[in-house]
């Protein structure tokens, strides 16, 4: 979906208020009925995360650590089927998964005398039932669960999406009988940083000469794709000449001034795709052969 930065605007002042639980997309979706649910969720998370890169350092200073712990364990023990930690969070404004890890890792201090490792503490996230606190566990669940930007579920929902969409590029061009290497062929043969595709013989799209594609099931945010532009976009285009980016959950418009330069953006599978010519040099002789032939038909 392409959106006018205005839309996109109006989408993101409408986040502002909302906190990153599961809930808060049926919010957006009544609020935005035509616009996809995914679309949405891409537009919210993006918008989430960079509010909590803002704050985040101060829920980490070591006195609100100790006052959000005791508060845990005080209505813990006054209401133990109480979702705390859930409700902790919705009221500071703190992503549920990261309170969870907040919370988790104080506890593991006290049951340990010290600072539990990164690996430990991101281990039990994963596995609550893991965590020697049967109430703790719960609470942690609970907000592993609810939390639709941030923790170990929203990260295998990522990694699980964004292959799908690979597989789904892969599908298409295949459809459309086009030559191609993906990602674990090109980085096989040597390559570090590449596009998750490289069509061996390149095709046009709206006019535009294409010579790979980047799959991003993600929506093109000022940020996202600023970001994106020097961290990988300009790097394929030094090494393989110009490209697509498919952007599944759609982009900003704007955003898509690039072209002239070689860097086409869309929001889904270009259906008016052109092969073009691939001669080979055998070809090209066969040709000129005939030409020949022609030639001399001609003149007698």
């Amino acid at each position: 979906m392409r959106l006018s930065r205005a839309e996109y605007k109006e989408i993101v002042k409408r986040t502002e208020q909302l906190r990153p639980t599961r809930q808060c997309m049926k919010v957006l979706k009544d609020t935005f009925p035509n616009h996809s649910q995914s679309t949405l969720l891409s537009i919210f998370s993006l918008e989430y995360q960079k509010r909590t890169k803002r704050t985040i350092s101060r829920h980490h200073a070591p006195d609100v650590i100790e006052r959000y712990y005791q508060r845990y364990l005080s209505e813990t023990k006054a209401h133990p089927t109480a979702p705390v930690l859930l409700e902790l969070a919705n009221e500071v404004d703190l992503s549920p998964a990261l309170m969870a890890r907040i919370i988790l890792d104080r506890f593991l201090q006290d049951v340990d005398g010290e600072m539990p490792s990164k690996s430990v503490v991101s281990s039990m996230l994963k596995e609550p039932s893991s965590i020697p606190d049967q109430i703790l566990a719960k609470n942690v669940y609970q907000c592993t669960i609810n939390d639709c930007c941030y923790g170990p579920l929203v990260d295998c929902i990522k990694h699980v999406i964004g292959q799908e969409h690979e597989v789904l590029l892969c599908d298409k061009l295949k459809e459309k009988n086009l030559s191609f290497l993906n990602e674990n062929q090109l980085r096989a043969m040597g390559y570090d940083k590449t596009p998750d595709i490289i069509l061996e013989v390149p095709v046009a799209v709206e006019g535009h000469i294409i010579h790979w594609i980047e799959s991003k099931a993600s929506f093109g945010d000022d940020h996202s794709h600023q970001t994106y532009l020097k961290e990988q976009f300009w790097s394929y285009w030094n090494r393989f000449g110009p490209g697509l980016v498919i952007y599944w959950y759609g982009f900003i418009g704007e955003l898509d001034c690039q072209r002239d330069r070689g860097i086409l953006l869309k929001d889904c599978f270009p259906a008016d795709i052109v092969t073009l010519c691939h001669t080979t040099q055998q070809e090209q002789s066969a040709e000129s052969h005939k030409e020949d032939q022609e030639e001399r038909l001609d003149v007698k």
